[in-house]
């Protein structure tokens, strides 16, 4: 009788230290779970718009990502668009995708990228030339909202624009026009490259770059555009006459 006495209460100090010790092992169960729950809610939720760009859904063509800028305007979706921004420090190709579907964004809506400013400027310094256009071509969109943030990194933009493909360059006319613009001191900057530009560009580029620098012509330097483009007019088709007489025609206005 005894020995049955004595083995119930080992019994129960034994279940009574099994309750104690597996009680927080449950808890700790279950908490992990929850949390890695939660990140993966988090995680997905970050990822969303990722899913609708056209590498992730297996597309060689811009469609999707053209639909997408299109649908983060409509409906001004700024958590969507952050999302959108880290891909661009994701694998080549949603990087590119991405770019592609900011600066769409910007042609449609610039504010909606104007945040972004400073990483479309650290793009510039890409080894992947696809971002370093797209980010020039963002920075275009955006430059006469913020010429403060772009100029203070004017190094970067030149340097884009020096050793740039031909859209990046395209499209660097339209940032440093706007820089241009913005001030006289940085009109005492900018005006000189820009007149050497059009003296030593492309002929074929000649029509559009002056188009696209035609916003910072004022009453005070037209003069230096009216001789530079004589000087190379020349050189112009009469399609290229026509379109360069154009942009003349609104300075003399």
């Amino acid at each position: 009788m005894a020995i049955l006495f004595l083995l119930n209460g080992m019994v129960k100090v034994f279940l009574s230290l099994h309750d104690k010790h597996s009680t927080p092992l449950r808890l700790r169960a279950i908490g992990r779970s929850s949390q890695f729950s939660t990140t993966k809610r988090i995680s997905e939720k970050r990822g969303r718009m990722l899913k609708f760009i056209a590498s992730a859904l297996n597309r060689n063509d811009e469609t999707p990502n053209i639909e997408l800028a299109e649908k983060l305007v409509n409906t001004q979706d700024a958590n969507g668009i952050s999302q959108i921004v880290t891909g661009l420090n994701m694998d080549k190709a949603t990087a590119n995708d991405c770019i592609k579907v900011l600066y769409e964004i910007g042609e449609r809506d610039p504010q909606l990228i104007l945040p972004y400013a400073s990483s479309f400027l650290d793009l510039l310094k890409s080894k992947n030339n696809r971002l370093v256009w797209g980010a020039m071509t963002a920075l275009g969109q955006i430059a006469s909202l913020c010429p403060d943030t772009i100029f203070a990194r004017f190094d970067d933009v030149y340097a884009a624009y020096e050793k740039g493909s031909v859209i990046t360059v395209d499209h660097s006319m339209s940032v440093l026009a706007a820089l241009c613009r913005a001030s006289q001191s940085n009109e005492q900057k900018i005006l000189p490259l820009l007149i050497h530009h059009l003296a030593n560009c492309r002929t074929k580029e000649i029509p559009q770059h002056f188009e696209r620098i035609a916003i910072c012509i004022t009453n005070n330097n037209a003069n230096q555009f009216r001789c530079v483009i004589q000087q190379r007019y020349g050189e112009l088709s009469k399609s290229q006459q026509a379109r360069v007489n154009k942009v003349l025609k609104s300075i003399n206005n």
